[in-house]
């Protein structure tokens, strides 16, 4: 099975954009749900933390390769 991440909600205010989201992960088939924020180019969040994420490595690395491209940062 492939990753799969949708976008809940999101709201964008100065320089940080707040998300919303659920991503399935590929290799588990787990549902992980959460926030997480561009500050600038910078991307935060428990859900793509390296060592706090509940989501596989290959998982969590498209995640952050998907929010990148989806909102060009």
């Amino acid at each position: 099975m492939k990753t799969t991440v949708q976008i809940m909600d999101y709201v964008e205010r100065e320089q940080s954009l707040y998300i919303q989201l659920t991503v399935i992960d590929g290799e588990t088939e787990k549902q992980a749900i959460g926030e997480v924020r561009f500050l600038g180019d910078l991307l935060y969040g428990e859900l793509i933390h390296e060592k706090k994420s509940p989501l596989t490595e290959q998982a969590r690395m498209e995640t952050i390769v998907y929010l990148k491209a989806h909102f060009g940062r």
